[in-house]
């Protein structure tokens, strides 16, 4: 049988000439748009669903939401598992499906039951947000900003506002999470004493800050030739603007926040924290979508941040803190060095005790071909590249050297 095989490749060796061309061809437009990650997908299809709630305790979270939300989802179609997790003032709820359940129809199917239930939720709580979906090992980036001029204020507003968007519009980022974000608010210090002997409730405060802050329609006026909106101005953006704000009159005199509280510019309670080069920075996390390149997705985000480098001359960005790619990198990189050091054993060998230069090229020929082909195969049982698979092809091109040299 083999001999046959053999004899039929040689008779007809542009035929085989063909597809050895062809299979290099195939092989190598393969290898660039397989997705390369450090560990294949190992997990199963998740849709995890959270919702803010502030000021309920865990337990009020727990039956006000999680209970309500578990009732609703319970009987997805191809639903394996349902979990949630209540912690002060946020619910978690996580689905698990069954093995071949494709994940954008998961994620339809929760969707329309969410529309069903939210509505049914306290008014305290914020409409159920689907998280975004995430690869089994989601990152592929970590990313240490600092300064030594701004302050951690400064420092969360321009990444929040500069870097986050920039990194979110990249192909394959999922989600940009930020650890030791302090956001600049407008915070009012009520005195009580001052609100005591002011006569003045909460209530109002709370009302008068809000307007403060809205922007509101004036209605409009029509002239001859056209209609020209009126624009009522009163966003309020300083703490003195925000101080001049009337709350009330008493005795035809208006009482201002300023006369009943401090106006400050400050920062909500800390949740969580990050230390970069030996001081206080934010810590942004790049989460990538199922199935992307992490090689791609990392250099994809390296070239935004070096394009970012003009705006933000007073960060400082360290993006070598965790980067997964190196370990896929060196892997390829081990790869080829066998591959190349492979070939060149079997051909000196070859030339130096058989000294045959055609025998020296068929065996060159196959070793390749082999590795080509195996791709090809893993492909096709839509098995990705990773860091596994790559240490596979490395042990089995030993195999694959010895066979060219005996046989």
């Amino acid at each position: 049988m083999l001999k046959k095989i053999i004899y039929s490749a040689v008779k007809g060796r542009m035929v085989v000439m063909i597809i050895s061309l062809t299979l290099i061809l195939f092989g190598f437009n393969t290898i660039k748009q397989a997705p390369l990650d450090v560990f294949p997908e190992f997990a199963p299809i998740k849709v995890e669903i959270q919702t803010e709630a502030p000021g309920l305790s865990t337990e009020e979270t727990e039956h006000l939401i999680s209970m309500p939300l578990e009732q609703a989802l319970n009987g997805t179609p191809q639903l394996k598992t349902l979990r949630s997790k209540s912690v002060l003032g946020l619910s978690s709820v996580v689905l698990l499906f069954e093995e071949g359940t494709d994940l954008f129809q998961a994620r339809q199917y929760v969707q329309e039951r969410l529309g069903l239930v939210a509505g049914r939720l306290p008014v305290v709580a914020k409409p159920p947000v689907m998280m975004p979906p995430l690869s089994s090992l989601s990152r592929v980036l970590k990313v240490g900003v600092s300064s030594k001029t701004l302050s951690q204020m400064d420092i969360s507003t321009l990444t929040m506002w500069t870097i986050r968007p920039r990194l979110m519009s990249i192909p394959g980022v999922a989600n940009v999470a930020v650890w030791g974000q302090r956001d600049k608010q407008l915070q009012i210090v009520i005195d009580p004493d001052r609100l005591r002997a002011s006569g003045i409730t909460l209530q109002q405060v709370m009302l008068a800050s809000s307007d403060a802050a809205s922007i509101e329609s004036g209605g409009f006026v029509d002239s001859p030739n056209q209609r020209i909106a009126v624009r009522y101005k009163n966003l309020t953006t300083k703490p003195e603007e925000l101080a001049n704000t009337v709350v009330d009159f008493k005795n035809g005199a208006p009482i201002r926040l300023g006369d009943i509280a401090d106006i400050e510019i400050g920062e909500p309670p800390a949740i969580g924290d990050a230390v970069i080069n030996h001081g206080d920075g934010l810590l942004l996390i790049v989460e990538k979508h199922p199935n992307a390149n992490t090689i791609q997705v990392t250099k994809n985000v390296e070239a935004a941040l070096a394009e970012l480098k003009p705006a933000i001359k007073e960060l400082e960005i360290d993006s070598t803190i965790f980067r997964p790619a190196t370990f896929i990198e060196r892997a390829i990189d081990n790869l080829q060095n066998a591959l190349v050091l492979g070939a060149l054993l079997v051909a000196l060998i070859l030339m130096v005790f058989l000294r045959n230069k055609r025998a020296a090229l068929i065996s060159i020929c196959a070793i390749p071909l082999s590795l080509l082909s195996a791709v090809l195969v893993l492909t096709a049982l839509n098995v990705g590249m990773n860091t596994m698979v790559i240490a596979g092809l490395v042990i089995a091109l030993g195999e694959v050297v010895d066979d060219a040299i005996i046989d």
